[in-house]
């Protein structure tokens, strides 16, 4: 969405598009979101030539998140969990200050994900596998 926003000529079409790539990304089933993506694409032809070529050339990939199970799919289309765990880094880090050296950094690191890593393996279920 962040990379498709950057295209938007005029920040008054920023909600605009985000609507439009909701819909596509909201479609029951991979024909319907392409069909979706073809309305964004030509509503935006003329008005925002770089956003269309973008939408274009970039989201058809992002489909393949349709060839998922429909509960796993908005879990997964998405990179909120990466961005989490970064911002979970970064937080810790900051608390520690000025590290030493490299290799200190990359232990403290290293420490986070394994206690970031135990939580998941031990106690959430993020996506599930059984049918259902």
């Amino acid at each position: 969405m962040k990379n498709a926003l950057a295209f938007v000529p005029r920040p008054e079409m920023r909600a605009e598009v985000a609507e439009g790539l909701c819909a596509v990304f909201d479609a029951a089933d991979r024909p319907e979101a392409e069909r979706q993506l073809g309305i964004v694409v030509k509503r935006y032809r003329a008005t925002a030539p770089r956003l269309a070529a973008w939408l274009e050339e970039n989201i058809p990939e992002d489909l393949t998140v349709f060839a998922l199970p429909a509960r796993h799919r908005r879990r997964l289309r998405t990179s909120n969990m990466l961005e989490r765990l970064n911002e979970e880094i970064k937080r810790r880090t900051r608390v520690a200050g000025l590290l030493p050296n490299d290799s200190s950094a990359l232990r403290l690191i290293s420490a986070v994900l394994m206690v970031i890593s135990e939580e998941w393996e031990t106690n959430r279920k993020y996506l599930t596998i059984e049918p259902g």
